[in-house]
C-alpha cells in the first residue's frame, strides 16, 4: 500500500511539473508599437469644391525609416497656427530596411459652408505645407 501511495505522489508530481513547464507565458510576444510625426512633403487634390461635397487630397509623407507605416491625421498646433500631422507607426525598434520610400494616404475634406478654406499638413517642427480650397 506504501508503495503504491508513493508511486501515486510521484506521478502526481511529475504530472504538475509538466503542465507548469508548459505555461504559455513564454509564448506572449510584446509588440512595442511606437507612433511618431512623419512630415508631409506633398498635398494634391481639388482647389475648387462644393459645399457638401467630399474632396480627396493625396498626401505624401516620410517616415523614419521603410518599416515606418500609416497611423492616422491628428490636429497639432504650430504657435498660434491649428493645422492638421501625419502619425506613423513603428511596429518595432529593429528595422533592417533603413531606406525609407515616400509614403502615401488619402485626406477627405467636406464642408458644409461656402468660402476659402486652408487644409495645413505639418511639414517641419516650424511649418505647414497649406493646400488652398475655394467651397462654391
Amino acid at each position: 500500500m506504501k508503495s503504491f501511495r508513493l508511486k501515486l505522489s510521484l506521478v502526481v508530481l511529475f504530472l504538475s511539473i509538466g503542465f507548469i513547464s508548459c505555461s504559455s507565458d513564454d509564448d506572449k510576444v510584446e509588440s512595442t508599437v511606437k507612433t511618431k510625426t512623419a512630415f508631409v512633403t506633398e498635398i494634391k487634390g481639388s482647389a475648387t469644391g462644393k459645399v457638401n461635397e467630399e474632396l480627396s487630397y493625396d498626401i505624401t509623407f516620410v517616415v523614419d525609416n521603410a518599416c515606418g507605416e500609416f497611423d492616422k491625421i491628428t490636429e497639432t498646433t504650430i504657435g498660434s497656427d491649428k493645422g492638421l500631422q501625419v502619425v506613423a507607426k513603428y511596429l518595432s525598434d529593429v528595422c533592417t530596411q533603413q531606406v525609407p520610400d515616400p509614403k502615401k494616404t488619402v485626406y477627405k475634406f467636406k464642408s458644409s459652408a461656402k468660402g476659402t478654406f486652408e487644409i495645413k499638413f505639418r511639414k517641419s517642427k516650424t511649418e505647414f505645407l497649406t493646400q488652398k480650397v475655394v467651397i462654391e
